[in-house]
């Protein structure tokens, strides 16, 4: 799995002109699904992102988590995290899973994350053509990839 966060001020992600989910301060997590992703990978990577640090404390530094400041997060499945660039100039998405495979990850990461997180997420609707709005604060960008725990 790779997962891109973004420490936000706010985010919406919109679908055929519905708002679909809103949030205020929290993180917007982009997630994509590979072939070999399997159940450890979903705890860990939601582990790990509940657990950055990257929220400011009162002294400005990056010392708290999402949990620590109450903040809200929306889960947005990406498929295109998982382009090659290799050969070409048109990506070749054989490295993102099949959609029924990458769809089964992509929800059961959802429940995994918000019984972690003990609150509801704001989602996207996977396969959806989707038009995401965020304020990126910062900017905070992280990248996570499961296949090398970095």
């Amino acid at each position: 799995m790779r997962a891109v966060i973004q420490r936000v001020q706010q985010a919406s992600v919109t679908v055929e002109d519905k708002k679909v989910a809103t949030i205020g301060k929290g993180l917007v997590i982009l997630l994509g699904v590979t072939h070999e992703d399997q159940e450890e990978d979903i705890s860990w990577l939601s582990q790990k992102i509940i657990n950055l640090r990257i929220f400011n404390d009162i002294e400005g530094k990056m010392n708290k988590n999402i949990k620590d400041v109450e903040g809200d997060v929306i889960i947005v499945s990406q498929f295109t995290l998982f382009a090659s660039t290799k050969k070409g100039n048109r990506p070749s998405y054989l490295n993102a899973a099949k959609p029924n495979i990458a769809k089964d990850i992509y929800l059961n990461f959802i429940e995994v994350f918000k019984s972690m997180l003990r609150k509801d997420v704001g989602t996207g609707i996977f396969g959806a053509d989707m038009k995401v709005s965020l304020i990126n604060d910062g900017p905070v960008t992280i990248i996570i990839d499961t296949e090398n725990k970095e």
